[in-house]
């Protein structure tokens, strides 16, 4: 027995993970540059270090590491916010082109945010580069959205086909 949550609950649910996700990435923005260089300084050194076992001959300096990792952030933080977005679209009605172009422009608009935050931030700036980089993240969630959805229907096209195969 499967729990069936009512449509306009599983579309508040959907837009509640939208705007929770959006709280982190701008708590995380408010971070003054040093506590920012912290916080990826931790990841660098753990990136590092899994290069070192993986690769030990392989000649990285932790300033590209760092740069890495800090764009890597960037990039899959607005590849979930547009995946999160697309399916809050959905679920509250929203189809086709539309729904994927209302999707990637509150991605980019937030991002846009974003830099334009980090301006007021000691230390952080806002860069157009960026801001590109989130939209390209925001693109490749939107297309890994549509090709997850897209196989899931086929599998439960499948399975209903079968189903009712079986009960005739």
């Amino acid at each position: 027995m499967q729990l069936q949550l009512p449509k306009n609950m599983i579309a508040v649910i959907s837009w509640t993970l939208v705007v929770s996700w959006m709280a982190l990435i701008f708590f995380l923005s408010a971070q003054h540059a040093e506590q920012s260089a912290d916080l990826s300084g931790g990841i660098t050194e753990l990136v590092n270090e899994v290069v070192e076992q993986v690769a030990p001959e392989a000649e990285f300096h932790i300033d590209e590491i760092s740069f890495f990792v800090r764009k890597n952030a960037h990039f899959f933080a607005y590849m979930l916010l547009a995946v999160l977005t697309l399916n809050a679209v959905r679920r509250s009605g929203g189809r086709g082109w539309l729904s994927m172009g209302v999707a990637f422009v509150i991605t980019v608009l937030y991002a846009i945010s974003d830099e334009v935050h980090q301006l007021f931030v000691p230390g952080r700036s806002g860069q157009m580069s960026d801001v590109l980089l989130d939209s390209i993240g925001a693109l490749v969630g939107i297309t890994l959205y549509l090709v997850i959805s897209h196989r899931a229907d086929r599998n439960h096209k499948v399975k209903n086909k079968k189903d009712k195969t079986n009960n005739t």
